[in-house]
């Protein structure tokens, strides 16, 4: 069987599997598979250049999603009337007074020699910029979020087109990806783990509680959105129309529309992308990372900047996962920091890209559909299984009770099964590297 026979199998699977949800349940679960799996494709897309191009182990993918969903916010809303002018302009020197505080005690550490007196030095002027910054940034906060707590209490957006916060997403994981590049990459790879895995949860952490900017645990609601609503298309007489003539009433029309135009706005964005990994991944400069990552030391001593290569690839890896991140917060239409966790924006696109084919961009996209059917189809599959394997059991059996109730760990159990089961028979992947 050649390879390309084989691809499109694999693919043929997939399509299959979502038709028959189409079918058996719903056009819409259908659809909403297709476009989140459009996403995942997207994040693990960016994970397999920093992993099967570099060999870099990126565990904060979870950060770099969130700082996506956070460009969606500044960029999308509209600003909170006065909020600006009750504390901005504070939160703005404060900030200011943090990054000139940082870069004070760089230039303190650089200018005086080694010793107890430097050390002083550095930690005085950090206590004293730590104070100074918090005097400064928190009456602004204070007085931000007194405006409208319950629906409101931040300093909300530019009002910009929300399609502008993707490429924004990038930057700002790009950014993000920078500093701790700048940190870790010269480091064991082991640092680099540890690093993404703590600013991932600092970046969190800020989103949950620095209420003046996301709104916290309270979240934002109502982003907007580059495509109709739903409740427009269901007022529109010739929309309605149209929805008859295909045989759908006003709601299942609107809804299957609305998802219809993400898919092809985020299916736009995934063939770009690959696109560019794929040139990326044959050009000069993608042999030289794959050399990089298969001899660190030998490509080293040929001359290449391994920690500047490392670099790159690392920034342009989280940007793609930023741009997921804005893209899945604008289909959301809401912004919810307490949903962010590790397994679900983390584990769950590693084993996309482990089971899809480390190093194949092609791989990277069928582990990304693949594993995200998995992931929403297994429960509702679990809890058809208890159900039939417990059918000649009483309703108040303590057995049938406790099985049914654990149909929803299925899915847990089904993404190590199926990791297992790749790694055993398929050590490389469904689609290997070339």
């Amino acid at each position: 069987m050649t390879e390309t026979v084989r691809n499109t199998l694999l693919f043929g699977v997939i399509a299959i599997l979502i038709l028959f949800v189409g079918f058996q349940q719903s056009w819409n679960s259908a659809l909403l598979i297709i476009a989140m799996g459009l996403i995942s494709s997207i994040m693990a897309l960016g994970v397999n250049l920093q992993w099967g191009f570099a060999g870099l182990f990126n565990v904060g993918i979870m950060g770099f999603v969130a700082l996506g969903g956070l460009a969606a916010v500044l960029i999308g809303m509209p600003p909170t009337e006065g909020a600006f002018a009750a504390g901005g302009l504070g939160v703005i020197g404060a900030l200011l007074l943090g990054a000139g505080t940082i870069l004070l005690a760089i230039a303190v550490m650089k200018r005086m020699g080694s010793g107890w007196l430097r050390n002083i030095a550095v930690i005085a002027v950090l206590v004293a910029g730590f104070f100074i910054f918090r005097a400064v940034l928190d009456p602004s906060v204070a007085r931000i979020e007194e405006i409208n707590p319950a629906q409101t209490g931040y300093l909300g957006g530019l009002g910009l087109p929300v399609l502008l916060a993707w490429p924004v997403g990038g930057v700002f994981a790009a950014a993000a990806a920078w500093l701790i590049g700048k940190t870790a990459l010269g480091l064991r790879s082991d640092y680099l783990a540890i690093a993404t895995l703590g600013i991932a949860e600092i970046i969190i952490a800020i989103l949950k509680n620095e209420d003046w900017l996301t709104r916290g645990v309270k979240n934002v609601i109502g982003v907007p959105r580059p495509v109709p609503y739903e409740i427009d298309l269901q007022n529109s007489a010739a929309f309605v129309e149209r929805a008859a003539g295909f045989g759908f009433d006003p709601v299942e029309g609107s809804t299957l529309y609305v998802k219809v135009l993400y898919i092809l706005l985020f299916a736009t964005v995934l063939v770009i992308l690959m696109w560019m990994a794929q040139r990326a991944l044959h050009s000069p400069w993608g042999r030289m990372l794959r050399a990089i990552r298969d001899n660190e030391v030998a490509a080293e001593a040929m001359g290449k900047d391994v920690t500047a290569r490392h670099l790159q690839v690392f920034i342009l890896g989280s940007a793609i996962c930023g741009i997921a991140g804005a893209m899945m917060t604008t289909m959301d239409s809401q912004l919810t920091p307490g949903t962010y966790q590790p397994l679900r924006f983390t584990f769950l696109i590693w084993v996309m890209v482990i089971v899809g084919g480390s190093g194949n961009n092609l791989g990277s996209v069928l582990g990304g559909f693949l594993i995200w059917f998995l992931w929403v189809q297994v429960e509702p599959m679990g809890l058809w299984l208890m159900t039939a394997i417990t059918s000649g059991m009483a309703d108040e059996a303590p057995l049938k009770v406790h099985l049914i109730e654990s149909a929803a760990h299925m899915r847990l159990l089904t993404m190590g099964l199926v990791l297992l089961l790749v790694l055993r028979f398929s050590p490389r992947g469904l689609i290997p590297e070339k």
